[in-house]
């Protein structure tokens, strides 16, 4: 929608009505005079010619995520939404409006979306491992306390039923989960089937479904990581679980190209490649001594393209990735997770010389089985032509059930870490 009359900053929030229906929307643009709105609600009902009021927010005091007149004292038009201990246990929409029908955030305070970026040289490394609780990513892609990972698959592979493993098993004092742009159905699914009375005590869970408008989508993302800022700077330790950013970057897309920016890879603007970034970069460690953020992102690799323009994007600001396989999941094989072309950027920070090597040597010994296994399956292959490869092939049972989990399993990092060694020791 466009506006005329007003001079507002981009992300002013404002009210558009004609006396019969009324919307909120943003100012995401500007041109000519003119005001670029995007509505974050239903605009049914609503004619050329309607009236834009902007709206203000309180700097101070108790806020829940709806707007005040404009005689607050000190006040903003940009948007503001409750953070604190009260969405403790809570489910919310983009706009921090309660979702679980729990009554109100009692004691929230509303803060802006937008935080300051931390000095690169002030933050703490990654030097800490993280227990998550699947024996494939404890043992051989090692987490670090405040790394961002990404989680890479096509649809229907079993990303978000890994992101759920890893949001019930992970130790983190708070758990920060944004569904973003997926299914409504999933909502309830996470909060009673995954996470559970007990694991919701200690979680926030942000909902933007897909059919909420893309400005309220991209809130969604970004109101997740505002919060789980909030509690790292409170010297608390974080698990972040996006799903998904590639609804991220398509919320983006369709915002970008409503506002008339050109296309450019594969039907996504600059711009989606420059808010990817900003995103991630939000994430991590914070200054020395004080909390951290360990970030999971699930990534839709359209048409199982790993080449996709937002997967490849991706794949080079985050601190590593693990891809699910369909092959492998076909196989009945869960967590269908590809090993080869998986990797932790931080393990060798977090994880000691031992461990490291008899992580290579049974990413090694499973190479070698993939690549023989079409060898052997029509009898071209005579035992006892390649001692590493008869090795391979003797251990294989071992390395399926070492690599299978099931999702009510849970794999601490010490055990995980002892199978391995068990395994290794077979080869020996």
């Amino acid at each position: 929608m466009e506006a005329t009359g007003l001079r507002l900053p981009l992300g002013s929030v404002c009210l558009v009505h004609d006396g019969a229906h009324m919307t909120e929307a943003e100012v995401v643009g500007f041109a000519r005079g003119r005001l670029h709105l995007m509505p974050t609600g239903d605009i049914q009902g609503l004619a050329p010619g309607a009236r834009v009021e902007p709206l203000e927010y309180p700097f101070d005091g108790v806020h829940y995520g709806a707007a005040v007149p404009a005689s607050t004292r000190r006040s903003s038009h940009l948007r503001r939404l409750p953070m604190g201990d009260a969405l403790l246990g809570r489910v919310v929409d983009p706009s921090g409006q309660p979702l679980d029908h729990g009554g109100p955030l009692a004691g929230a305070r509303g803060e802006p979306l937008a935080r300051e970026p931390i000095n690169a040289m002030e933050r703490d490394p990654v030097r800490a491992p993280l227990d998550v609780g699947v024996r494939a990513i404890n043992a051989l892609l090692t987490v670090g306390r405040g790394q961002r990972l990404g989680l890479f698959a096509g649809s229907g592979v079993g990303k978000s039923v890994l992101m759920g493993m890893m949001a019930r098993y992970t130790q983190a004092d708070v758990t920060v989960v944004g569904l973003i742009g997926e299914r409504g159905r999933e909502v309830k699914e996470l909060v009673e089937d995954i996470l559970g009375p007990e694991g919701l005590r200690r979680a926030v869970v942000v909902a933007a479904p897909a059919d909420l408008p893309p400005l309220m989508r991209m809130q969604g993302a970004s109101y997740a990581t505002a919060l789980a800022e909030h509690f790292r700077d409170r010297g608390q330790h974080v698990l972040l679980l996006m799903d998904s950013l590639t609804r991220y970057a398509m919320a983006h897309r369709e915002m970008a190209l409503a506002l008339g920016e050109p296309p450019a890879t594969k039907g996504y603007p600059p711009s989606v490649f420059a808010r990817l970034p900003q995103l991630v970069e939000r994430t991590g460690n914070g200054l020395k001594g004080c909390g951290s953020i360990t970030a999971f992102y699930t990534v839709l690799a359209e048409g199982d393209d790993q080449q996709d323009p937002v997967a490849d994007n991706a794949r080079a600001i985050l601190d590593g990735h693990i891809v699910l396989s369909r092959a492998i999941a076909e196989q009945g094989h869960y967590p269908a997770i590809d090993i080869e072309q998986s990797i932790s950027r931080v393990m060798h920070n977090v994880a000691d010389a031992a461990h490291l090597r008899e992580a290579r040597a049974l990413k090694a010994l499973y190479a070698r089985w993939q690549r023989n296994r079409d060898l052997v399956a029509v009898g071209a292959y005579v035992p006892g032509a390649d001692p590493e490869t008869d090795l391979a092939l003797r251990l294989q049972p071992q390395m399926a059930a070492f690599l299978q989990q099931d999702l009510r399993e849970c794999a601490p990092l010490a055990a995980s870490r002892a199978a391995l060694q068990a395994l290794m020791a077979q080869a020996r």
